[in-house]
């Protein structure tokens, strides 16, 4: 008995052990739900990815996203915060199957690291200055339902994520999409997919309740003032979304926690900071190179002068984060105080400009655009509408026609390093480009082509991405493309030590990495069509973005007169070297008789003129050819072939088929007509190939055409058969002896 109930205490043991682990293993689901702006959203943790240090599920609608924060327990001696973040699309979530070979999802689309570029900008300013853990964000698409984006709420999801696992982290952060309604002219927070298609401006902006820390839009050439409104109504929705994290992370209750916070030895501070003046002479020099070169001496200099090898082992990154903050100290230091930079320009002057278009031969249009030390080469590239880039990721577009691709290969700074696929910075450059761009585009049945424009830098020492923009403009207009309206770029910078604020035009460098804002601005001499701003100082208002775009609006309107020097409008006509599309429409009952069995007579006719021919399901044609003469071949045999023969029409073809009744003469491509034995000669014909054989030219009217299509030819100019008369026998003459046509059954 003893020995029973010892037993049965022992299983009841296990048993509550084993319930332990299971509640242990499957925590409390905490969820808040809620409405805004008219979307519906939840966020919700403590039932997935639980061995992350913050997890949280974020939807709107059906799109749900699990956003992950990790941070590293062991501190790492870098002298820049170590922050990684991963956006993974999953084809799954929109029901397909990845294409390729492989059948899953390989390296990330050009999408998915914008997006991680998106979560990363509004993120990464909130950490703690000192904060030396590495932290990777991973954002993974479970369900995308066709209506809502995954993007601006995974910066939600990340911000929350955080906040739970209690980080360093200035939080919390959120990130909204501001559309207006073309019609009614309303704001529109988040809009889905369908409300895009309707908005004239796509303005994505994130930050806290506090400040902006970053902005990225796309317009159809909206003002400065409409911008500026849009932006103000996007900070409301940020402090809308902020407090419904608030409301979440008060359930979720995480419990705080003591990060290490590095603080370099005070004495670095006090060595490096008696070079200020040092300093300040090294950084006055318009010349990137010979700048770097002094500033590096300096910095080398003061390393050898004033600590031991054994200090600069062991405080290596903390030297390096002094020196830089000497430098970033006497630059900003210099623009305040004496209102001049350090390449000797005042706040509003534009670096002189080299601008070129045509610069290339034989390529379809080009342009050189050089600002200061920064150079692009633009190159445009004319193309089928096939042609253009089919996008396999989980956003409804599957294609686009402008494409915009920028490269930044090493030498542009006078560095040595490897080439390879395009990195993020390289990506979210040309992306900028490309959405500044395409409001001025033609429509397809303006200009039925694919266009590629690539952007070479050459140099650079700032602003590369605007210089993109401008060279593109060039490269446009020289191809011939018919642009809406000529688009310059310009990137501003802002130093802002307390309450004194300089605005700059037209940053190098230096002013980006060491100034407080890099904020970009693109448009036409009507509105902004792009603009992309990240900022690191934790003041910045709406009032300041207002005198940036005011200045930015000068100095787009200096570069603009410039650029319209070089090249006033597009070119009248396109490259010599480029395609002639023409477009003609064919009924759709007749799509198949181009074609061909097989392709057979589209194929046929693309080897014989050298034009391309695409079609249509509508009954499009596009025919695209560098010879005029091939083109126009081309669409002449098009137009043969869906032509209806009409009673009189006459033709000369050739001989594709003999029966005992009669020989097939091919009218048109892929369209036959039966000339009958008895109409090929003047005389009794015993067997069709005493007359005519295959490969034979002969010159034929169309006497009949039947309700099924079927073709009645009759032979012109008929030769004589030996021993008959000259009668036809298969018509009569009048008295003057010309030969009146008699209709015939249909013998086929």
């Amino acid at each position: 008995m003893l020995l029973a109930r010892l037993k049965g205490k022992r299983k009841e043991a296990l048993r509550n052990r084993a319930q332990g682990k299971r509640k242990v293993r499957y925590m409390e689901q905490i969820t808040e739900s809620f409405e805004l702006y008219g979307k519906q959203y939840t966020l919700s943790t403590g039932e997935l990815a639980k061995q992350a240090s913050g997890a949280v599920k974020v939807t709107q609608g059906d799109t749900t996203v699990l956003v992950t924060a990790v941070i590293s327990e062991q501190e790492k001696d870098y002298d820049f915060f170590p922050l990684t973040v991963d956006f993974m699309e999953k084809m799954y979530a929109v029901g397909r199957i990845p294409g390729g070979y492989l059948k899953r999802e390989a390296k990330p689309t050009d999408k998915a690291t914008l997006t991680a570029r998106m979560i990363d900008r509004p993120i990464r300013p909130g950490f703690a200055d000192g904060f030396k853990q590495e932290v990777h964000i991973v954002a993974t698409t479970f369900v995308v339902d066709g209506e809502n984006p995954p993007d601006c709420m995974s910066v939600m999801g990340a911000s929350a994520a955080l906040m739970c696992a209690s980080a360093p982290f200035d939080g919390p952060a959120a990130c909204v999409r501001i559309g207006r309604d073309k019609e009614t002219r309303e704001f529109i927070v988040n809009p889905t997919y369908a409300e895009q298609e309707n908005s004239d401006l796509e303005l994505t902006i994130a930050g806290t309740a506090d400040y902006i820390s970053m902005v990225e839009a796309g317009a159809e050439e909206i003002s400065e003032e409409d911008m500026l409104a849009a932006m103000t109504f996007g900070q409301e929705a940020i402090a809308a979304f902020c407090e419904k994290q608030k409301a979440f992370l008060e359930k979720v209750n995480p419990q705080p926690k003591e990060w290490p916070i590095h603080v370099p030895d005070p004495s670095i501070a006090e060595r490096v900071d008696k070079h200020f003046d040092e300093m300040s002479a090294a950084l006055k020099d318009a010349d990137k190179q010979a700048r770097i070169g002094k500033v590096e001496e300096l910095k080398a200099s003061i390393k050898e002068t004033d600590f031991t090898e054994e200090e600069l082992l062991a405080w290596a990154s903390d030297i390096a984060a002094a020196l830089k903050a000497l430098e970033k100290h006497a630059m900003r230091q210099m623009v305040i105080e004496t209102g001049e930079r350090a390449d000797g320009r005042t706040s509003t002057e534009i670096r002189p400009l080299y601008i070129k278009a045509g610069y290339l031969p034989r390529v379809h249009g080009s342009g050189l655009f050089q600002r200061g030390q920064t150079q692009a080469l633009s190159v445009c590239t004319l193309g089928m509408l096939s042609e253009w880039q089919r996008l396999d990721s989980i956003d409804p577009v599957d294609h686009k026609r402008y494409m915009h691709q920028y490269n930044f290969p090493p030498y542009c700074t006078g560095e040595v390093g490897r080439m390879g696929a395009p990195k993020r910075r390289e990506i979210g450059h040309g992306a900028l480009a490309e959405r500044a761009l395409v409001p001025v585009l033609p429509s397809e049945e303006e200009f039925p082509y694919a266009i590629r424009v690539v952007s070479e830098i050459l140099e650079s020492n700032g602003s590369s991405s605007m210089a993109s923009t401008c060279g593109s403009t060039l490269a446009l207009m020289d191809a011939g493309v018919p642009i809406k309206a000529p688009v310059a770029g310009i990137a501003m910078g802002l130093i802002k030590e307390g309450d004194d604020i300089v605005i700059l035009s037209d940053i190098q460098g230096l002013e980006d990495f060491l100034g407080d804002m890099d904020f970009k601005v693109c448009g036409t001499e009507h509105g902004i069509t792009a603009l992309q701003m990240d900022n690191k100082a934790k003041g910045l208002s709406v009032d300041i973005l207002a005198r940036a775009l005011a200045q930015a609006k000068e100095g787009r309107a200096f570069i603009m007169k410039n650029m319209l020097e070089a090249i006033s409008e597009p070119r009248a006509e396109i490259s010599p070297y480029a395609p002639r599309i023409e477009t003609i429409h064919i009924p759709v009952d007749k799509i198949r008789d181009v074609i061909g069995s097989g392709g057979k007579v589209i194929r046929g006719l693309q080897d014989e003129t050298g034009a391309t021919i695409e079609i249509e399901d509508d009954g499009t044609v596009r025919i695209a050819s560098v010879e005029a003469a091939s083109g126009q071949a081309a669409k002449d045999a098009i137009l043969g072939i869906v032509k209806v023969p009409e009673v009189g029409e006459i033709y000369e073809g050739e001989v594709v088929g003999i029966k005992d009744f009669g020989a097939f003469v091919r009218l048109t491509p892929g369209k036959d007509g039966l000339l009958h034995i008895s109409r090929m000669a003047n005389g009794r014909v015993g067997k069709v190939e005493d007359v005519l054989n295959i490969g034979d030219t002969v010159k034929v009217e169309v006497i009949e055409v039947s309700d099924n299509g079927k073709i009645n030819l009759d032979r012109v100019d008929k030769p004589d058969v030996a021993g008959t008369s000259k009668r036809h026998e298969g018509g009569r003459h009048d008295g003057n002896g010309s030969r009146k046509p008699r209709r015939r059954h249909n013998d086929h």
